[in-house]
């Protein structure tokens, strides 16, 4: 019998801003309630980063983490994943200080440094909400988002051993997949783990069959089918298209307005749940079952959300 899938939802993200659309999630109350109701959906895992509830912009602070961390174990049963990437720019040391801080049972850890091209956005909006909006977008074009062998190893220890937290370790071109084979290799990663596969990010992997269909073969040949879970996401129009590719050779995915803020062709999502919903038909319509949040614990052998620290 095929796996079921598991259902990743980033609810906001650090790339979109609040010009883009009035359905991103800012304040801690809208990020709870989205997450709360991607995780109703169907979505067993929610990834999360934190909006500065006046301006939006992307904030790395455990105390804004905090203001809706507790309401959502406490709403849900999905598993709390807190993002490592918080917002383009910051240290590894403000990047970890919310996950530290949480001790969640999960946590995303890019996995090689790249050029991350957002700046192309600047070219769809002609005013802004915010004047940090366009400046953020437009330091993008000269701008390498660092994840060195010392960085993920600092992460690894500061908060995978230190912490008993678990990675989706996101790869965002094929060299990143050789990374984490090197620490698989030396014995700081340990089966069973998460590989989440980028797509569609100017400075990663294209949004293309091909690129999915050789991460895929490469990963089961350097870390063994029974080792690990893959899962996929694709920024923007390949949203939907990539996530039910996935699904159909047996991965699993990732859905949210952290990666796409539309539900189809130029109409916005009017919340994450809208596409948790859309991609669980999808999936059940392929005959494939969604897993629940205790599935992808066991699967990914989780410590639990009554091990956390909120």
């Amino acid at each position: 019998m095929p796996k079921s899938v598991i259902i990743t939802c980033a609810p906001t993200g650090g790339i979109h801003t609040p010009t883009m659309s009035p359905h991103l999630p800012i304040t801690p109350d809208q990020i709870a309630t989205a997450s709360i109701e991607a995780a109703e959906a169907g979505a067993s895992i929610i990834h999360l980063h934190a909006r500065d509830p006046e301006t939006g912009k992307p904030d790395s602070r455990p105390e804004t983490f905090m203001q809706f961390l507790p309401r959502i174990k406490q709403s849900t049963d999905a598993v709390v994943n807190v993002s490592t990437g918080a917002g383009l720019g910051m240290s590894m040391d403000e990047r970890l200080a919310a996950a530290t801080n949480a001790s969640p049972e999960m946590a995303s850890l890019n996995m090689g440094s790249m050029n991350f091209g957002i700046f192309p956005l600047l070219e769809k909006y002609d005013t802004w909400k915010h004047p940090w909006e366009p400046e953020f977008l437009g330091m993008t074009k000269d701008f390498i988002f660092p994840n060195t062998f010392e960085t993920i190893e600092y992460a690894l220890k500061n908060l995978g051993e230190a912490h008993g937290t678990k990675f989706e370790f996101e790869c965002y071109d094929l060299g990143h997949l050789y990374n984490l084979a090197w620490f698989v290799d030396k014995g700081l990663v340990k089966p069973p783990f998460f590989v989440q596969m980028v797509f569609g990010i100017l400075g990663g992997m294209g949004a293309d069959l091909d690129n999915m269909m050789h991460l895929h073969k490469t990963a089961n040949r350097l870390f063994g089918e029974e080792n690990y879970e893959w899962s996929v996401l694709a920024a923007g129009k390949n949203q939907m298209s990539f996530a039910t590719q996935s699904a159909m050779l047996g991965g699993n995915l990732r859905v949210g307005l952290e990666d796409s803020l539309y539900i189809g062709k130029g109409e916005l999502a009017t919340s994450n749940a809208q596409q948790v919903t859309r991609i669980r038909t999808i999936i059940e319509n392929l005959g494939l079952t969604v897993a629940t949040p205790t599935e992808a614990r066991e699967r990914l052998g989780l410590k639990g959300g009554d091990a956390v620290g909120f």
